[in-house]
């Protein structure tokens, strides 16, 4: 029996987040003082007692999920875990919890992505939506086939959903073109900005400056990365692979697939929230799920 750990992203916030970890755990304790002092600012106070609205801008989210995760995974029960993985900004949190990352360049680095990011959305407004009830195929045809305008599958979440990127416009039509291709759903999201396609290309190349000056080491375990849903523990990989994700689409449908045709059979998620729990029994409803304990 293989235990795979998994890492939420953006989207599993919520007020009051991480403070039972700060009041149980020195451990804990000591990642939250030293992140308010890595970020200049102090995110421990908007994480436990602040309003939806401050922990929903992008530069306070990314740092506190990515905190989250970590601490939970620092303070976890025999955390030993046999493969690891991350949607979006989870990717981050599980190269720190596989020690391929160190805690402080971790934070630095999802602080820096978080900044690039949210600069991209202002100079570019874009947006995304969610996709429901269609073959990955026919959305990925429908994406492909508006002109003018930029529109890519985005996030593979799990098969029947799937979100799409692109321009305000782009979305707009694709919307209405899913719908009449039999979409049960097309939902517009309440994003910044068209995360994970070509819109973002000044964020990917802020970030891999940073990238490329940060130490990776080798890690305790595979990581399955995004960009290509494969098992990586070589650091020139990983490196290579996290600059291209925030313009590549998230394949977590296929990284779920992976992990379990290499022996996969418990899938733990570690940071807030149980999204990823839903999203690996909606893959396979024979893999086992929890919450980190």
């Amino acid at each position: 029996m293989k235990k795979a750990y998994v890492f939420p992203g953006q989207g599993s916030q919520f007020v009051g987040m991480g403070k039972d970890l700060y009041e149980q755990h020195e451990v804990a304790k000591q990642l939250f003082d030293k992140a308010n002092e890595i970020l200049g600012f102090n995110i421990t106070e908007i994480m436990f007692n602040g309003t939806d609205e401050e922990l929903k801008q992008t530069k306070v989210t990314q740092p506190a999920i990515f905190l989250h995760s970590v601490a939970q995974a620092a303070v976890a029960n025999d955390f030993a875990p046999d493969m690891v993985a991350g949607h979006s900004l989870g990717e981050f949190s599980a190269l720190v919890a596989s020690k391929v990352l160190s805690f402080e360049d971790g934070l630095r680095l999802v602080s820096k992505r978080a900044l690039a990011m949210q600069a991209a959305c202002e100079a570019n407004p874009s947006t995304m939506a969610a996709i429901l009830g269609l073959e990955d195929e026919k959305v990925e045809e429908v994406c492909a086939s508006i002109e003018g305008e930029v529109v890519v599958a985005a996030n593979y979440n799990c098969p029947g959903q799937l979100v799409i990127s692109g321009s305000n416009k782009g979305i707009e039509i694709a919307c209405e073109k899913m719908k009449e291709a039999g979409a049960k759903r097309a939902l517009p999201l309440p994003v910044g900005g068209a995360f994970h396609s070509p819109l973002m290309k000044p964020a990917e190349e802020e970030l891999a400056k940073a990238i490329n000056e940060t130490t990776f080491s080798k890690g305790i375990c595979p990581v399955y990365q995004n960009v290509d849903a494969m098992p990586h523990t070589e650091p020139t990989e990983i490196k290579e692979n996290l600059i291209k994700q925030l313009t590549a689409p998230v394949r977590w449908t296929q990284s779920v697939q992976q992990m379990i045709a290499d022996g996969a059979t418990h899938f733990v998620e570690c940071g807030p929230g149980k999204v990823l729990q839903g999203l690996v029994k909606k893959i396979d409803r024979n893999a086992e799920v929890s919450s980190v304990e």
